[in-house]
């Protein structure tokens, strides 16, 4: 097996997950980018959507992001976003909740509105994810 990648997700205020990771798919502004051992350098603005890390064991970390940066360079991957969610920490209901409230507004020019629509719709694609 090739070396590892060693990655680090982190929100504002904690580091939510770090270890190792055969590898680790996240949504840029310019779409989606996968990432294996070896990986050219690179650094991204983080969409709004899941990160899906693929630990050396096999087992999947999902989470929600919002904001922040993707930095990939010397096998290490760290994910600096504004607010970071597990999935098994996400309470899809209110997301769905929160979405149906965001979409039953009219005014698509509403910042806030586009916000939290996208955000509740990062949440409940990550818990999918980890379904």
């Amino acid at each position: 097996m090739a070396d590892p990648l060693n990655v680090e997700l982190v929100a504002a205020d904690r580091t939510v997950w770090s270890g190792e990771a055969a590898m680790v798919i996240a949504r840029t502004a310019e779409g989606e980018i996968g990432v294996l051992p070896n990986h050219a350098p690179v650094l991204g603005v983080l969409a709004e959507g899941a990160v899906q890390i693929r630990q050396t064991d096999g087992k999947l970390v999902v989470a929600a992001v919002h904001g922040g940066f993707l930095s990939i360079a010397d096998n290490t991957v760290a994910i600096l976003a504004e607010q970071v969610e597990l999935a098994d920490d996400i309470d899809v209901e209110r997301a769905k909740q929160a979405l149906e409230r965001a979409s039953g507004q009219t005014d698509d020019d509403d910042e806030d509105a586009r916000a939290t629509r996208m955000r509740a719709e990062a949440r409940i694609r990550a818990h999918d994810l980890a379904s």
